[in-house]
């Protein structure tokens, strides 16, 4: 006989707990089943090279509402990582070397240009499909939108850079959408995009809102449990998970990311606009690197092109005889970011003069549990599938920050998706509870 339950929530990622949490809020009984030995999904806090370290998801800003709403909820401490003394980036194979505001000014007319049309197709990030002909422009990868300036060389390979940085993939394989979504959550300001971004961080690492969001939610949260099949009829639905054992529940909440969910045995089996996408895979495909080096230095920012290993590089730590670098690349099968070796003549596109100590990273490519980074559209994904992506099917839900109106691919999005989807859960049961009362009445 299988045990039972209200919800059970597949995946304690921030979508799901967020889920959780706010469900056990209204007085439903919430059982959360994680794959993997911890939770969070693919934000992760891991002590590393000396420090805690953001192996997935990292930043954070105020212009990113749901986030910011559970930084105040929990009182936590925002801070960000050293302010750029010195800026590299390449003119074709040329190393030009200057500041910050350098590299910005370089790169301003190309995103300028590239983003001008912004607030036209996107004027509210929170219904990303309200403007008719949306669809003509989401067929378009930002290389070709890029192409179509004719930029310098300079200005070319900067730009790109940029992008890979957010995007963490191929230019190619990026929908233009994409970047404009992004740029509608600012407001059409491209600085903004890029502070909100890259820069600000949780002191404590974005395990302080996991285990707040954790300890707060009131779930029964289960790891080392994968879900190996889930059985749903319009009653509710049975979930088998683990070694075998059986769970059955009035709503059933999945979260795994987009690119593993045509890899769950679901029956009756999803519709298309579920499945496609999911077989399709999103855009991103890159690393993020974490590299020790021997200090002082003096902190710095480089940005090579998408066509190097390693793309983007920064400082982030700052010690007295070392300094932890974070990097990232457009494609996970250029570079193994645990060979100190590779790492370090990546490096070498920039500055030879980096004693690199030691290196380490997470491929998200192939965790069976994420294989994706965070997530980018590909042209078309967003118009072609985003509604039935959002859309319950009978008693199952999807929560997932690959499916948010706003800031996707964000720890916000995962708030904001959680939180949709649990109002909605709750509505839903309150309806169907009032509705035989209603039916005697009358």
């Amino acid at each position: 006989m299988s045990e039972t339950t209200d919800i059970v929530v597949i995946g304690a990622g921030i979508a799901g707990l967020i889920t959780a949490r706010e469900l056990t809020r209204h007085g439903h009984r919430v059982v959360v089943l994680e794959a993997r030995d911890r939770i969070g999904g693919r934000t992760w806090t891991d002590h590393r090279l000396g420090r805690n370290l953001e192996i997935g998801g990292t930043w954070l800003h105020w212009v990113q509402p749901h986030s910011w709403a559970e930084v105040t909820r929990y009182g936590l401490s925002v801070t960000r990582g050293p302010r750029s003394e010195e800026t590299y980036w390449l003119a074709g194979n040329e190393v030009r070397r200057g500041n910050l505001e350098d590299f910005m000014a370089l790169i301003n007319p190309g995103m300028t240009r590239l983003l001008e049309d912004t607030m036209k197709w996107i004027p509210r990030p929170d219904t990303p499909l309200s403007v008719p002909g949306i669809a003509e422009v989401d067929q378009f990868n930002l290389q070709e939108m890029l192409d179509e300036l004719d930029l310098s060389v300079d200005e070319k390979n900067a730009n790109e850079a940029a992008w890979v940085g957010h995007f963490n993939a191929p230019l190619i394989h990026c929908a233009y959408t994409n970047a404009m979504r992004w740029t509608a959550a600012t407001a059409g300001s491209w600085h903004l995009m890029h502070e909100a971004s890259a820069i600000y961080r949780l002191t404590d690492g974005t395990q302080a809102l996991v285990g707040a969001i954790a300890a707060d939610s009131g779930a029964d949260i289960r790891t080392d449990s994968p879900v190996s099949a889930i059985r749903h009829t319009s009653d509710g639905a049975t979930v088998t998970y683990g070694g075998g054992q059986e769970i059955t529940a009035r709503r059933v909440v999945v979260t795994v990311p987009q690119n593993l969910l045509h890899k769950l045995d679901i029956t009756p089996a999803l519709p298309a606009g579920k499945i496609t996408p999911s077989l399709e895979k999103a855009a991103s495909r890159g690393v993020k690197a974490w590299i020790r080096v021997r200090g002082p230095i003096k902190p710095f920012f480089a940005y090579s092109s998408q066509h190097h290993p390693l793309s983007v590089v920064r400082t982030e730590y700052l010690g007295e005889n070392d300094a932890v670098l974070v990097a990232f690349g457009a494609d996970a099968s250029r570079i193994d970011v645990n060979n100190l070796e590779q790492v370090t003549e990546a490096l070498k596109v920039w500055r030879d003069d980096l004693e690199v100590l030691e290196v380490t990273g997470h491929d998200w490519m192939s965790d069976e549990y994420s294989e994706e980074t965070w997530l980018i559209q590909q042209p078309g994904q967003l118009t072609n599938y985003l509604q039935a992506q959002q859309a319950s099917e009978g008693v199952l839900h999807f929560a997932s920050g690959d499916y948010a109106n706003i800031w996707a691919g964000f720890i916000d999005g995962a708030i904001e998706s959680g939180t949709n989807t649990a109002r909605n859960i709750h509505t839903g049961l309150q309806e169907q509870a009032t509705a035989p009362a209603l039916q005697e009445q009358s």
